[in-house]
């Protein structure tokens, strides 16, 4: 029953522009798809200079060539390009392919979950990297992380949020677990693409989205459709992006291709986060300063709400197969040590570097 999924009708996803890979001389040629589109900021930069690494280290072993969301197939049907063969590797998000194998979602991250460094260290040092290789497996993958855009904003809203009843009727674009949350709430949940999010909240087809955060949102022009731009991102805390392999292709490597690839994803997941660090800041600054954007914060009634589905509706979620609940299982109990020591560490000295003592000028 394994790779049931995909296998049956994959030859289907092919063309001329997906033909079996080059292969000459011990050299390998590789189609890696991204789910995004070409010159997406913060991603498609790091992506395209991994393929250029990966090239390098190999001392052109092994050649990845990049192609933008639709150049071959359309964003959502790479998994199925990669898993059936017609492409080697792509690039994405877990939480794309919760209608393949629902326990996916979770390796994204999830409502109220864990931070990015807690998250890094369950797939380094916990159960993770276990628990995605079995989910990737039901789609024929090898899974690596492939980068991290950090906590996200709350979204860019059309009307003001002062209770959980708010949300009801609201049409959000929002995706993973969080969108899931918000159908719990009342919200109609609307699967526009990121890049159709400016168009849709200006024609009214959506009242409120979510993308990423400043230095993406800044760049998608959200503030010309909005009136507020809402904080904490309850609903992503962490967004783990994935690197996956068609696994015939993977098994094909040679242990030092192996390395190479997985040393290279390793370096792509610090180097893709760092850029969101250093540049949502200036980014926030200029939505705020230049365009007038207007900060909200959600209040802690609308918190808690979302909290509670937040609880209600994910344990529904994982009950409903063994695998998600096994993946959910291992997230909550890494969880649980790791909110101990965030809270004496990470989260207290934000708290003591706030305080009211003058800075450093």
């Amino acid at each position: 029953m394994k790779r049931r999924l995909f296998l049956t009708g994959a030859a289907t996803i092919g063309s001329a522009a997906l033909a079996t890979p080059a292969i000459s001389q011990d050299r390998k040629e590789w189609k890696f798809l991204s789910f995004w589109p070409k010159g997406l900021p913060g991603v498609w930069d790091e992506i395209e200079d991994f393929t250029k690494q990966v090239n390098t280290a190999s001392g052109g072993r092994l050649n990845l060539k990049i192609y933008g969301a639709g150049e071959l197939v359309p964003s959502l049907e790479i998994m199925d390009a990669v898993s059936g063969g017609s492409a080697e590797m792509g690039h994405a998000a877990p939480y794309y392919w919760k209608g393949k194998v629902p326990a996916a979602q979770f390796l994204a991250g999830m409502p109220f979950g864990m931070t990015t460094q807690e998250m890094n260290a369950w797939y380094r040092y916990g159960d993770g990297q276990a628990m995605a290789d079995e989910v990737y497996g039901e789609m024929n993958c090898k899974f690596m992380l492939g980068g991290n855009t950090g906590v996200q904003m709350g979204g860019w809203f059309n009307k003001e949020i002062n209770a959980l009843s708010d949300f009801d009727g609201l049409k959000i674009r929002i995706p993973g677990l969080g969108g899931e949350v918000m159908k719990a709430a009342g919200a109609n949940v609307m699967l526009v693409p990121g890049a159709e999010a400016l168009s849709a909240l200006s024609t009214g087809n959506i009242d409120a989205a979510d993308w990423v955060g400043p230095y993406n949102d800044l760049a998608g022009g959200l503030y010309k459709a909005a009136s507020y731009y809402y904080y904490p991102g309850w609903h992503e805390p962490t967004t783990v992006l994935d690197n996956f392999v068609n696994q015939q292709a993977w098994d094909s490597l040679d242990d030092d291709l192996k390395t190479i690839l997985q040393q290279c994803s390793g370096a792509l997941n610090e180097r893709l986060l760092s850029g969101y660090v250093a540049r949502n800041n200036q980014a926030l600054a200029t939505l705020v300063d230049k365009h007038g954007v207007e900060l909200r914060r959600f209040n802690d009634d609308v918190l808690t709400g979302l909290g509670k589905l937040t609880v209600e509706t994910v344990t529904a979620i994982a009950d409903q197969d063994p695998l998600s609940r096994k993946v959910f299982d291992s997230i909550l109990a890494f969880r649980k040590d790791a909110m101990q020591w965030s809270g004496l560490s990470e989260l207290a000295y934000q708290q003591a570097r706030a305080l009211d003592y003058g800075d450093f000028g």
